[in-house]
């Protein structure tokens, strides 16, 4: 299965940030969305980085000014993206391995899309009750 298999069922937008806001819109974002991360990006809507749940809270275990934190001071810069060709199982490992649980999805240097460990298990969860549906219906129909 492909990332694109993924980003084909999801709806609506990636929701964004600027790097310039403060831990207070972040957290606003995240509650209103129902989300644990947002991408960062520039006015020209390059990426610059992402900001996540665990990141809010590593801030918030040594910042006491939380709220007034800029973006770009607790984003992660070096962000993993990935392409809508890269086989799921290996965002999967990567995102296991590296202990992060998003991945902002790129075409062409552009942000397509971004992608969860619970997409990626909710697809696969998916894939194999179909399997098993179609097994039911073959063993049904040869009886």
């Amino acid at each position: 299965m492909k990332v694109n298999t993924i980003l084909s069922t999801r709806r609506g937008e990636v929701i964004t940030i600027n790097p310039d806001k403060t831990l207070r819109d972040v957290v606003l974002l995240l509650a209103q969305y129902r989300i644990g991360a947002l991408v960062v990006v520039d006015g020209d809507g390059s990426l610059q980085g992402i900001i996540s749940e665990r990141d809010v809270i590593r801030a918030a275990a040594v910042h006491a000014d939380l709220f007034a934190l800029k973006v770009h001071e607790v984003m992660t810069r070096n962000v993993v993206v990935g392409v809508p060709q890269d086989d799921v199982w290996v965002v999967a490992h990567t995102m296991t391995e590296r202990r992060f649980r998003h991945v902002p999805i790129v075409d062409a240097g552009k942000l397509i899309g971004i992608i969860s460990i619970g997409d990626i298990m909710k697809a696969q969860r998916d894939a194999y009750q179909g399997e098993l549906d179609t097994l039911e219906m073959q063993l049904l129909s040869d009886a």
